[in-house]
């Protein structure tokens, strides 16, 4: 039943709002590196966190929104964040609003929610863009490391999207860019990123690779 609502939600949103097509702009150039500490982010304060700080650790970075039918996986990255943070699991949250208008508050509300609703308690980043002219650094360099690999057209809702956005672009899978909410980057203790999740694939999947890096 909840898997049928997700797929639901994910239809009503694309057809609302469309998939998300690539920016005409170019994208933010992505520093020449092969690890994540030299990036830094903005919290929900307004705060810079050199990500440098992290070293060591095994990082997941997701792009999320507050409205959006992959919202509940909001519940399942809090678990994995009890479950591995002990160990050396860090998750950075990046609220976007780029994907069918779904993150529409300010920071603070965006923070006011996620605690309220899902008790998260992983870092929360200032809102921000991650594909086009305007995408975060961090962002576009995550794509360039680990560029969209298709969805798992075996679940209903990865075939859904495959169709939804093959639809408006015959090629819009040899885009790198991010097609929608609570997609993933896993990053190792290296700084390395090792695998991209999209939305559609299971939370175990995820929980597995973390438990294998840690």
């Amino acid at each position: 039943m909840k898997h049928a609502r997700l797929l639901t939600l994910a239809a009503v949103a694309l057809l609302a709002f469309g998939a998300c097509k690539p920016s005409p702009d170019a994208p933010a150039a992505a520093p020449q590196t092969d690890n994540i500490y030299l990036f830094s982010a903005l919290d929900g304060a307004g705060d810079t966190i050199p990500l440098a700080d992290l070293q060591g650790r095994v990082i997941l970075v997701v792009n999320t929104a507050t409205q959006c039918g992959f919202t509940p996986q909001y519940e399942e990255l809090q678990k994995l964040y009890l479950k591995y943070h002990g160990r050396g699991l860090e998750i950075l949250d990046f609220p976007c609003n780029q994907f069918g208008a779904q993150a529409p508050g300010t920071n603070d509300e965006i923070h006011a929610f996620c605690t309220g609703t899902y008790n998260t308690t992983f870092p929360q980043m200032a809102k921000i863009d991650v594909n086009g002219d305007s995408a975060d650094a961090l962002f576009t360099w995550l794509k360039a490391q680990a560029p969209f690999a298709g969805f798992d057209t075996t679940d209903p809702r990865g075939a859904y999207l495959d169709r939804m956005f093959r639809a408006q672009d015959s090629l819009y899978d040899r885009n790198p860019d991010i097609k929608w909410n609570f997609t993933k980057f896993l990053v190792d203790r290296d700084g390395q990123v090792v695998r991209r999740f999209e939305p559609t694939d299971p939370m175990r999947a995820v929980d597995e690779a973390i438990a294998e890096m840690l």
